[in-house]
Order: structure tokens, then sequence, then C-alpha cells
């Protein structure tokens, strides 16, 4: 087991990609404490994670919740060796069709929420240890109506570099997995049923070389390799999980005749 006796954090691991990393670090001997808004999918989650881990209701957007989070993962596990800033949140943010708070909602979360998850977890973490941030492949498609999400996630790409300067004297490595399209709950206000999902990811298996879009558990094997010491001299570096959309995008399926 190559997490065996490590301690990770998870925000958002009560679905989607943070909750299919957090099965793989416990798989993999860590305990994992993870976070969620969700009372109702935090509890689930931590059925199905057992005795390993540890489910905390918090916030990323509260910089209090998430230092109490912090403080009492380390309390109940001992030190920190992985930080997995996974939580994130979308939404449509088209010129001409924004309000403040819309914007400011995603930027929050999504890039204020990760600095201070890591600043909150960087006092707890031991020397040596790793840290993962999810960016994604709407930080280089410039996809319509996607200002807002796409702003945050290249924040991310840059921030990795920074927090990864940062962190070096103390040996954290830090680095990104950037997916593309992925099967999560992100897709359901846009795909509210099977029929709907099912249409929605044949289109966005055809702008993808392999055709296809990609399972959480995917993404979680790349998120695996940094957070492990197989990675032990890798920093400031990106993993992009998207089935050759953004680095061979001629070979997709509406390219091939």
């Amino acid at each position: 087991m190559t997490l065996a006796g490590k301690t990770a954090f998870i925000t958002g691991g009560n679905s989607g990609i943070g909750l299919a990393t957090a099965k793989l670090f416990v798989a993999q001997g860590a305990r994992v404490a993870i976070t969620g808004r969700n009372a109702d999918t935090l509890t689930t989650a931590a059925a199905e994670l057992g005795p390993h881990a540890l489910a905390l209701r918090a916030d990323v957007g509260d910089v209090a919740e998430l230092e109490r989070a912090v403080a009492t993962a380390a309390e109940r596990f001992g030190k920190l060796d992985i930080v997995f800033a996974n939580a994130g949140v979308s939404g449509n943010t088209p010129v001409g069709g924004t309000s403040l708070a819309a914007f400011e909602r995603i930027i929050r979360t999504n890039v204020t929420g990760v600095f201070f998850t890591v600043q909150a977890a960087a006092p707890q973490m031991n020397d040596g240890g790793s840290v993962v941030l999810v960016g994604s492949v709407h930080a280089v498609l410039g996809a319509p109506g996607a200002a807002a999400y796409a702003a945050s996630k290249g924040a991310i790409r840059a921030m990795t570099r920074v927090l990864a300067s940062d962190l070096a004297p103390r040996g954290i490595r830090v680095n990104v997995v950037t997916p593309g399209a992925t099967r999560t709950p992100i897709w359901d206000d846009r795909a509210p049923t099977p029929e709907a999902f099912a249409a929605l990811e044949a289109r966005l298996g055809r702008g993808a070389p392999l055709a296809r879009i990609s399972e959480p558990e995917e993404v979680a094997q790349a998120v695996l390799f940094f957070a492990g010491d197989a990675s032990s001299n890798v920093t400031g570096a990106e993993i992009v999980v998207d089935g050759g959309l953004t680095q061979a995008p001629y070979g997709a399926p509406i390219f091939r005749g």
C-alpha cells in the first residue's frame, strides 16, 4: 500500500473526484479526513470510507470553518502528509448576464478557498508532504459563458507554481491535476436525467481523441501519483486527464471525417 501510515485532508471529499480519491487513499493505507457542505452526502461518504476516515462539515469559503476542520483532522489522525484541495464550484457567467455575486461566488470558492485551504493546512503538515490542487481544461478552452470558472482555474495553474516555491524549503511538493469532462455531480444541472447525460457524454466525447469523458477514479490515480513517494522529486507540475482534448485536439472524432 503506497500511502500506508499517511494522513490526508481532502476538501470536497463527499462526492465526485474528491470521494473517488478518498476511497483510493484509504485503499492505499491512508487515514483520510474529508470535508463538504452537505451533511447528508458527508454521512453517506463516511459510511462508504469506513473507520479510517473522518467526515467534517466545512465550507472552503469560510476560513474559520476550514481552520477548525484542519485542526480537528490533525487532532484525530496526527499531522497531515497530504492535502488535496479539491472543493470547487462551476457556473455560467456570460458577458452581459452575470451578477457580481455570481462571479465572486466562483472566485471565492475556487481561488480564495484553495489558497486558504493550503494556508490553514500548512502548519499542520509534516515536512516532505504533498499538496495537490485541481485545475480544469477550461483554463485554456475559451468556452463561452465560462469566464469566472476559466479565470479561477487559470489562477490555480499559476498558484501551483507559487505555492511550490513557498513550501519548497520544507520539502512540501505542490502539483496540480487538471481534469477534462469527468463523470461527477457537477453535470447534474445541465443533464438532470440519465438520457440527458448520455447525450451530453456523447457530445463531449466527440471532442476528445480517446472519444469519451473521464471516470473520477481515473483522475484519482493522477492525484495518487502526486500524493505518494513515486513523485518525490516532482513539484510545480501538472497532469492533464482529458483524453487528449487539449494536448492533441485534432485527433478527436469530430476531425476524423
